[in-house]
């Protein structure tokens, strides 16, 4: 058995350190390195690398008993990161990382290990990355959402009870107008929030390749990090579409770069386009409910210029 390494021994990246403030998240990093060593006994693997991190977990490489390549996922508990392990059991080996164990009161996972440096942001051609992932994302949404889940409805409805609060925070007319708009999508399609199983952050770094020496079998690109939510799935497409702006910039058409992607997304998908445009300007509502608790006074300029793409089509 792996002997359990000393909490002193593992040190925390100083950015996952201070990616939050509360004192709760201060007593989660500062009992990491116990809770690592903790899942490395109990699991028996051994660190293989040096840490990385997400927004809210961190990621050590470790080798399992048998020799072969994995991750130990530890990141704290919440209505977000609940239910990976469900969404990852649902969706099987073929889609996603494979879930090889977890822990549901610390939410520490072990995840199979895939090739972080390939990744959707890495392929060069724009338009083959954005059709990459609408393939990827279009056999996640096939499966129905799994019971235990939360749900877009509940998310949708809480969003318009905020609405009429959170338009004063907004400096500019023009924003105010905007998010009302968003509301209004929202409130017309609030009645059939749909039952998909969805991602919810489908962006270009969370799909990553299988390791080559253990790909073979496997699909050529997998979703990683999901913060798994039952909804329709025309609420996945804002990550697609924002992501990767500089591609779109690059373009000199910023109009006419959304647009294409927006397409490709809908058809590959086969979503009706009106319904995507909804929901996708009630996850510009949801952005920017969350930027303002953060002190913003401002749509972000990105959402506004795919809003606008959107609503003149």
């Amino acid at each position: 058995m792996t002997a359990r390494p000393q909490p002193g021994r593992l040190r925390v990246p100083p950015a996952l350190a201070a990616a939050q403030q509360t004192e709760e998240w201060r007593a989660w990093v500062a009992e990491l390195p116990t809770l690592a060593g903790e899942f490395l006994e109990r699991w028996q693997l051994r660190p293989d690398g040096a840490p990385t991190h997400g927004a809210v977990s961190l990621i050590l490489p470790v080798r399992q008993p048998d020799g072969s390549p994995a991750v130990l996922k530890l990141q704290p508990v919440d209505e977000e990161t609940r239910g990976e392990p469900i969404a990852l059991r649902a969706w099987g080996r073929g889609l996603a990382a494979e879930l090889l164990d977890s822990d549901p009161d610390t939410g520490t996972l072990l995840l199979e290990r895939l090739d972080a440096a390939r990744s959707l942001a890495a392929v060069p051609d724009d338009t083959l990355a954005v059709r990459e992932l609408a393939e990827l994302l279009a056999a996640l949404v096939d499966r129905p959402a799994p019971a235990g889940l939360p749900r877009l409805a509940d998310l949708a409805a809480a969003m318009l009870h905020r609405l009429p609060r959170a338009l004063p925070q907004l400096a500019a007319p023009a924003d105010r107008q905007l998010l009302a708009t968003c509301g209004a999508a929202v409130r017309e399609l609030l009645a059939e929030p749909g039952d998909r199983l969805l991602h919810w952050d489908l962006h270009y770094d969370n799909v990553l390749a299988p390791l080559p020496a253990y790909g073979q079998d496997r699909s050529r690109w997998l979703a990683i990090d999901p913060k798994p939510l039952a909804g329709d799935p025309g609420f996945e497409l804002l990550p697609a579409l924002r992501n990767r702006w500089e591609d779109v910039v690059a373009t000199g058409d910023v109009t006419r770069a959304v647009r294409h992607r927006f397409r490709l997304l809908t058809d590959t998908l086969d979503l009706d386009r009106l319904r995507a445009t909804g929901w996708t300007l009630g996850r510009i509502l949801q952005n920017t409910l969350w930027d303002l608790d953060d002190g913003a006074t401002a749509v972000d300029p990105v959402q506004v210029a795919i809003a606008g793409a959107l609503l003149e089509a």
